[in-house]
């Protein structure tokens, strides 16, 4: 079995979603009492916000640089950002490494390519959803990106960084989280991208008005299945079409 580095933290509720995500299909798949070899590096969080929030991106990509380098030295095969938003520094992040940096935006492509789906809604931080690294990656897939009108993307953000990522998951907000769907597929969305690790606390890809695509899921999966040198897995992280 292939060892998987996680670098986690941001924040440490997706995190922890990671490890039994990870664990638990890796027991699916073996049997028995078998779980996942992982090293997990988890990072003090407000010190990666605090980078954001400044736009030190450069910082931002060092930071994570390092992180891949020791849990390279220690062991990982692979290398994991568990986080949407800080993919933004992927590419520095795996050019500082000599092991593969398999990438949740890529993950989530190919899930949806295999669905057919060509205009995913959008949910996540704002970063993720302003930002280009995220829509022009997926574009290298055909998909077309749509994304919430400005005054839903900050109730998106918010509703991430000061509930979810606190550890809180509010009735009212899954509402207004639906509701923006709702918008979205009356202008032509095919389907949602969970596209912020923390996300899936909140919604549920199967009771949702589109088909629904859990970021996390798929790449919890894709590192199962690298760990697991390459053996078939079973896709989970999305509902597809009818």
């Amino acid at each position: 079995m292939r060892k998987i580095g996680l670098i986690g933290g941001m924040s440490f509720e997706s995190s922890a979603v990671y490890y039994r995500m990870v664990n638990e299909a890796v027991r699916r798949h073996l049997g028995g009492l078998h779980s996942a070899e992982v090293l997990l590096h988890s990072v003090d969080f407000q010190s990666i916000v605090d980078l954001q929030m400044a736009g030190r991106w450069a910082d931002a990509a060092k930071r994570l640089s390092d992180v891949a380098r020791a849990l390279e030295a220690a062991g990982a095969d692979c290398v994991l950002i568990c986080t949407n938003t800080m993919h933004l520094v992927a590419e520095e992040v795996q050019a500082a490494i000599g092991i593969p940096l398999i990438n949740i935006i890529d993950e989530t492509a190919k899930a949806m390519s295999a669905a057919g789906i060509r205009r995913p809604l959008l949910l996540a931080t704002r970063y993720t959803m302003e930002h280009g690294f995220y829509a022009d990656r997926m574009a290298g897939h055909g998909i077309e990106v749509m994304i919430p009108s400005p005054e839903d993307r900050t109730l998106v953000h918010d509703v991430i960084f000061k509930e979810l990522c606190a550890g809180h998951v509010h009735d009212a907000s899954r509402t207004a989280l639906h509701a923006v769907i709702a918008e979205a597929k009356a202008n032509g969305a095919d389907a949602v991208i969970l596209g912020c690790t923390e996300i899936c606390l909140i919604l549920d890809p199967d009771t949702l008005s589109l088909p629904g695509f859990d970021s996390t899921a798929l790449h919890a999966g894709a590192a199962v299945a690298f760990a697991l040198d390459g053996t078939e897995m079973t896709q989970t992280g999305c509902r597809k079409a009818a």
